[in-house]
This record gives structure tokens, sequence and C-alpha cells, in this order.
């Protein structure tokens, strides 16, 4: 509590909201809703990915550690020296960067991911 009173977020202080696994499939492309985020840049979104891979060639090396789960559908998810498939339920924890890449999703793959700076992980 501490930590989200110096965000400014006070025991009062809550958003409400509904992880949706399905959306409006009229949609095509990834899409990405930030569904919370603190000033620190820890951050909790939901992906729709729909078929979507990571282009050619292109690693994801992030700054923060990535806690992802997959809430629905299949996927692989790529390391540098392995792959790793992924069905509805299974989720990884990544690390800064710990370079990875999405080799491929189905059409009904959603995500559930939490972003967790330096700063956000310091008790």
């Amino acid at each position: 509590m501490k930590k989200l009173a110096k965000a400014g977020v006070t025991k009062d202080a809550y958003r409400r909201g509904r992880f949706a696994i399905w959306d409006d499939k009229a949609r095509t492309g990834e899409t990405v809703e930030i569904l919370a985020g603190l000033p620190d840049g820890a951050r909790v979104e939901r992906i729709v990915s729909r078929g979507e891979a990571s282009p050619p060639g292109f690693w994801y090396d992030q700054k923060e550690d990535e806690w992802v789960m997959l809430a629905a559908g299949t996927a692989t998810v790529a390391f540098e020296d392995r792959r790793v498939k992924m069905h509805s339920g299974d989720w990884l924890l990544i690390p800064a960067h710990y370079r990875h890449r999405v080799a491929s999703t189905s059409e009904d793959a959603v995500w559930l991911a939490v972003f967790l700076s330096k700063q956000s992980r310091e008790p």
C-alpha cells in the first residue's frame, strides 16, 4: 500500500473492469488495451492477437520484466535458444532484456500481460 500511496493511489481509489476474452471479431490486426498503469511504469495490458506474429527478424528487448498469460487460444513464443508452445492458461515470466518474439498465434489468442519496471519491483 505504501508504494500505491506514493503513486497517488489511496485505498479508496480503485478502478473496476471486466477482462473480456472475446471482442468485436470484425476488427483485424492486433489490439492492445492498457487496463491499468502506475507512474513508475508498471502496467497491465490485454492483448488480442488475431493470428498476428512478430515481423520477421524482430525481437522484443524490453526494459521491464514481463509476466504474460495466454487467456485464450494458442501461441508460440520464440527465444534465441528455444520455442515455447502455449495453450490457454499457460504463462511465462520473461526477465527484462531477455530477447523474445511471438512466432505465431491462433485467431482467438488473447493475452494478459503485466509489465514491471525495476522501480516497481523494489519493496
